[in-house]
């Protein structure tokens, strides 16, 4: 009787798929490995300074000329109530979302064929963008999520026609709207999308084109409607706190369109996307180049996947605003058309076909260990765009090793004299007694037990102080002049033993 226990468990395990555990396992380990390696970015400290404003005010007042949705401020003020304000606890959700994003991925698996989910789940799990993006606590990963769940909903209506994919196009919809005010981009070139693919089907006509029987019924949409519609005022309003933030849903499209246009510092030329896919994204680009073929595509969803892949890269390259962690929201749909090349050619030349890719694939995964682990603060890299350089941890270790420690030390006294010191105001936001001074601000009295100086105030400020110092050159980031960093002798000598005060002021006079 064990005997054919043991057998019959040995066939399940022969029987047990195994690849799509693997798959995501590789996207746990590269999402999750160093994962406080660099130091917050510009934008997660925006994002985590936000969360204080919700703990302060008691709900999130939505900022039309933001251009960001509360959903994401919600969950960081959840995981930051759960494991504190700290590096991982503001990248935790964002990490699982992207994660989530190629489990979701696999899931594509009964529009498109178990092959070319699989290999665009692996594309996703090894892509420098898809892993360097799924690193930081911003929105892009969050719209990636939602947006792949309405196309798998809208893809799954037409194909099988059951609530679940009626409440997948719902739940998607409803979580971009939450999320950026770019969803407005995806919708349009969604919708576009199916005219295009009916005069597809028209030239080259598919035996699966024939929708499916819907099997959801009116109180089914009723309640989609109501949840997502629920959703979607709960968080612009505040959790009802702030009803005016309703209003933001269509203020914003006017700010966002103003933006897009004028680009801000943020103008890249058209091309500017096929630069980073040709940089980094080798298989997606090759999945870009299929898009030339979709006519060839014998399933539905392939082709109207490849159509709107193409009109969301052709609307982001007119759009004169671009950040490069838009791209994640632009590419995936090229994932899996090159997951596709293998259904393009004859049975006896796949195995050349599986090689390349596997070649492509392997570059993906070398270029995102180097990009991740290696040069993830580098400014030359493209994907890494206004961020923090590790210089600020010649402030933040020493002052959060103390506080660590002893908890008296959140009341030493910091200066922070210089514009746009993010991410240092969420990070050293338990520190109740650092004062931050822009323009021609100064604190009555400039003595303090650490200070962060701008270059052109240095002279000022030196001429001015009474107390010996450690000093260092600190930059926070690139395109911003360096700043010069005070420790106070007095409190930070353990961290520079033996070492002579860099600097002693004699005061005025």
């Amino acid at each position: 009787m064990l005997r054919d226990y043991f057998e019959a468990w040995k066939a399940r395990l022969a029987e047990t798929g195994w690849a799509p555990w693997l798959i995501l396992g590789l996207a746990v380990f590269l999402r999750f490995f160093l994962l406080g390696i660099k130091p917050a970015h510009f934008d997660e400290g925006i994002n985590g300074w936000f969360v204080d404003q919700v703990v302060r005010n008691g709900f999130y007042r939505y900022d039309p000329t933001n251009y960001h949705g509360p959903l994401h401020f919600y969950v960081l003020l959840l995981s930051q109530t759960l494991f504190g304000r700290n590096i991982w606890a503001l990248r935790l959700p964002v990490v699982l979302v992207s994660i989530g994003c190629v489990w979701l991925a696999l899931k594509f698996e009964l529009l498109v064929g178990r092959t070319v989910s699989r290999l665009a789940a692996l594309a996703m799990a090894v892509s420098p963008g898809f892993v360097f993006y799924g690193r930081y606590a911003i929105h892009e990963v969050w719209l990636l999520l939602f947006t792949m769940m309405f196309i798998l909903g809208l893809l799954g209506l037409w194909k099988r026609g059951t609530p679940g994919y009626l409440w997948c196009a719902g739940m998607g919809l409803a979580g971009m709207i939450l999320t950026k005010e770019t969803y407005i981009i995806h919708l349009v070139c969604a919708v576009a999308a199916i005219p295009v693919l009916m005069v597809s089907n028209a030239l080259n006509r598919l035996p699966d084109a024939k929708p499916a029987r819907q099997t959801w019924t009116y109180v089914d949409l009723a309640m989609v409607i109501v949840v997502g519609a629920f959703a979607v005022i709960f968080f612009y309003s505040g959790t009802f706190f702030n009803w005016s933030g309703v209003k933001g849903l269509y203020l914003a499209c006017k700010a966002w369109f103003q933006t897009g246009q004028a680009g801000h510092g943020h103008e890249k030329p058209w091309y500017y996307w096929l630069e980073l896919m040709a940089r980094y994204e080798l298989p997606v680009l090759a999945g870009m180049a299929l898009c030339l073929l979709c006519q060839a595509f014998k399933n539905l969803n392939l082709r109207y996947l490849a159509i709107y892949g193409v009109g969301t890269l052709v609307a982001y390259s007119y759009v004169h605003y671009k950040t490069p962690w838009c791209v994640i929201n632009i590419v995936w749909p090229f994932l899996f058309t090159f997951g596709a090349s293998v259904l393009l050619v004859p049975a006896r030349y796949r195995r050349g076909v599986y090689v390349v890719s596997a070649l492509l694939l392997c570059y993906s995964l070398g270029s995102s260990i180097s990009l991740n682990y290696f040069r993830c603060t580098t400014d030359t890299e493209p994907y890494v765009y206004v961020q923090t350089y590790n210089d600020i941890f010649k402030l933040t270790k020493p002052l959060l090793k103390l506080a660590k420690r002893d908890p008296v030390y959140y009341q030493l006294t910091g200066h922070m004299i210089r514009s746009s010191v993010y991410p240092l105001p969420w990070i050293l936001g338990d520190f109740t007694r650092i004062g931050y001074y822009e323009g021609g601000n100064m604190p009555q009295n400039l003595d303090a037990d650490f200070l962060l100086v701008q270059e052109d105030k240095i002279k000022q400020v030196e001429s001015k102080l009474h107390n010996a110092y450690y000093t260092q050159p600190l930059r926070i980031r690139n395109y911003q002049d360096m700043s010069k960093l005070y420790l106070s002798v007095k409190v930070f000598k353990e961290f520079f033993p033996g070492k002579a005060p860099d600097f002693v002021g004699k005061g005025p006079g």
